[in-house]
């Protein structure tokens, strides 16, 4: 067992600690950062982090959001100060379907089921696999940057069997971690997203990736994940989806946005947006831009009532 992070120790200076909880769902002990309005009955979002990230990657648009919402964040599985599954292969809570159940299995436990889920690169895959085997069913999906069609050419032919033998061994993710210690690998990780952090996201995302249990559930994610399945199934997504698209992404290519619309079936909410000049993280990047957008979509999918002239 891969050596975690500790919330006692680690998340002293968590961003919106005092949002955080732990609770139990489908055999894992949940982070969960929850924030509302003081008015109750505000409808509920749930905020979906991608592959390697946490809760943390949602800081600026998570206040922004509980103006209006309900709204909860979560280390996903394996990530951040979520447990790690007892085991890591096959079709457990690191496999798409599996992490789509456990995730699913999370918000009928807090009965909290969403009206929006905002995902992130990998998340957004795995709110679309909830809506698919009909473990949720929110109004509407709004996609960053989503990561939604495997990997073209030599690439996708051998990064899954690459990713499986890595998550395999032992001493890979405290390898991981240990060349991630130096400032520039971090840089380059970060630059090849595209993005511009400030320097506290730069700091958490360096928190993150020089620890060996985090660096395990990523890679556990990497390499159990099956897009080829999700791609087939993408026409049968009844749930709106709304994908935005930072025009400057390096790490998901920003025409595979326009490819996963022709794949659904048409519905007015169901579009793309592009956020000019913002990489992989626009969502840290500018939050307000995000935050405007969830506003827009869940005000057309009557999620919220219509914006009154002069508001």
């Amino acid at each position: 067992m891969q050596q975690r992070l500790l919330w006692e120790r680690d998340g002293r200076q968590w961003p919106h600690r005092e949002a955080s909880s732990f609770c139990e769902a489908a055999g894992l002990r949940w982070h969960v950062q929850t924030m509302a309005p003081p008015a109750p009955g505000a409808p509920t979002v749930w905020l979906l982090h991608g592959t390697g990230a946490s809760t943390h990657s949602w800081r600026g648009l998570l206040p922004r959001l509980a103006q209006n919402f309900r709204v909860l964040a979560i280390d996903l599985p394996g990530h951040g100060f979520t447990g790690m599954p007892a085991t890591a292969q096959g079709d457990s809570p690191m496999s798409l379907p599996g992490m789509a159940r456990a995730v699913a299995a999370l918000m009928h436990a807090r009965g909290a089921l969403p009206d929006i889920v905002v995902g992130h690169s990998a998340g957004v895959a795995v709110a679309v696999r909830m809506c698919l085997d009909g473990l949720v069913a929110p109004r509407c999906i709004l996609g960053i940057n989503g990561a939604l069609l495997p990997l073209g050419g030599l690439a996708g032919q051998f990064f899954a069997p690459v990713a499986k033998v890595m998550a395999a061994a032992p001493f890979v993710p405290r390898l991981f971690a240990w060349r991630a210690s130096d400032p520039q690998v971090l840089r380059r990780l970060l630059d090849s997203t595209g993005s511009t952090l400030d320097p506290t996201g730069m700091a958490l995302y360096a928190q993150l990736i020089r620890n060996p249990g985090h660096a395990a559930g990523a890679l556990a994610m990497m390499a159990n994940w099956d897009l080829p399945g999700l791609q087939r199934a993408l026409p049968r997504l009844t749930t709106p989806l709304a994908l935005v698209v930072g025009s400057n992404d390096r790490t998901v290519p920003p025409a595979q946005a326009s490819e996963v619309i022709t794949r659904l079936p048409p519905h007015p909410l169901t579009r793309v947006c592009v956020l000019q000049a913002l990489g992989h993280l626009a969502h840290e990047e500018r939050p307000d831009l995000v935050q405007a957008l969830v506003l827009s979509l869940a005000r057309e999918a009557g999620v919220l009532a219509p914006q009154t002239p002069g508001a």
